[in-house]
């Protein structure tokens, strides 16, 4: 939510502190970084890599991520038609720009000045850290302390090398990996205390609150890392760590509001929310300049909101979890007889037999 954005108007009301929480919205990938590793990391636990399990593993994340993405692509084609017909760029550079989009390689070309669905860079990540999870994983996955510790130290230093060491600021998922390992290493934390038995019913807040407050006051006063070779993503990182481990072991207010099952509901539609949130932005734009012009008033912001939860709810129910199960149900058939009895109910029971 920056500048001439819609809830910029209100935003301004806010307290600094406040103003400042919401423009850092974005440091919030990030977390969902780490997140990724460390539910990827509990998810797998038990896994034996082989081919046939990676071939599982690969099939379920391309039906996690794809299909509401080709649905955001969908709602964004008509801006990609007027793309297509607006002079000023060859055809060489506007198929490459659609290229990028439907191989969703944002994250590795830097800037394609078409803004049709900027958050979709993080993907280019995700896909970037499955295919490096299978290796990831089975280094850290029975690791000691001994081993963890120091990979969770190197994912805080690297990208501070990488920045000062001329690998380009665009390779995004390069920067970013260290994000996804910090994550499967909190798990290895998290996992190692929990089997010790020895962790307290305070633990998880006395970790995850100091951890919430630091975070807001760097993002609030960022100016304090000026002059350091460190910006807001490095040193939220570590934070980003505790932040997890911390509400991993619950307790708390916010722990307990996050466990809840509206949180929980609104959590698993919430891929769905990132995702869609900016080609919605660009149809409700175009509405808002049609009918209030460049300024329409505060309150459609909200109005904004309301349709970006909504939507994002039908997302979850009729394409996320449908095309989800449609796509492992076909990858587990695709390597059976046709015609083979299990694939047969599975077919039935998600009714798409003929």
């Amino acid at each position: 939510m920056g500048k001439g954005m819609l809830l910029d108007q209100w935003a301004q009301t806010l307290p600094y502190a406040a103003q400042g929480i919401i423009r850092g919205g974005y440091l919030a990938v990030q977390t969902f970084f780490l997140l990724s590793g460390f539910v990827l990391a509990q998810s797998y636990a038990s896994t034996r890599w082989n081919r046939q399990s990676l071939t599982r593993f690969a099939i379920a994340r391309f039906a996690r991520i794809y299909p509401v993405y080709l649905l955001s692509l969908v709602l964004v084609s008509w801006f990609m038609f007027e793309f297509l017909l607006k002079p000023g760029r060859s055809m060489a550079q506007k198929t490459l720009a659609l290229g990028d989009y439907a191989f969703v390689l944002q994250g590795w070309t830097g800037s394609l000045a078409v803004g049709w669905n900027t958050p979709a860079w993080s993907l280019s990540c995700e896909f970037f850290f499955y295919l490096c999870f299978p290796l990831l994983f089975l280094w850290l996955r029975r690791g000691s302390l001994t081993r963890i510790l120091p990979t969770l130290g190197a994912s805080f230093i690297v990208p501070i090398l990488l920045a000062h060491g001329g690998v380009p600021g665009y390779w995004k998922p390069i920067h970013h990996l260290s994000d996804f390992v910090a994550g499967i290493a909190a798990a290895g934390i998290y996992n190692a205390i929990a089997r010790s038995g020895s962790a307290p019913k305070w633990l998880g807040f006395s970790i995850y609150l100091p951890a919430l407050f630091a975070g807001a006051a760097f993002i609030t006063h960022p100016h304090v890392l000026d002059g350091t070779v460190m910006n807001l993503n490095t040193v939220l990182r570590p934070l980003n760590v505790a932040l997890l481990i911390g509400l991993s072991f619950g307790g708390g207010y916010l722990a307990r509001a996050l466990s809840s099952d509206t949180a929980g509901y609104l959590g698993k539609a919430s891929y769905s929310m990132y995702i869609l949130h900016i080609p919605l932005l660009w149809w409700f734009t175009r509405y808002t300049s049609y009918r209030w012009g460049a300024t329409p008033p505060a309150w459609t912001g909200f109005l904004f909101i309301a349709v970006v939860i909504a939507v994002s709810i039908a997302a979850f129910e009729f394409v996320e979890t449908r095309a989800n199960k449609w796509i492992r149900a076909w990858g587990q058939c695709a390597r059976k007889p046709r015609g083979h009895p299990l694939c047969a109910r599975r077919l039935k029971l998600l009714r798409l037999s003929p």
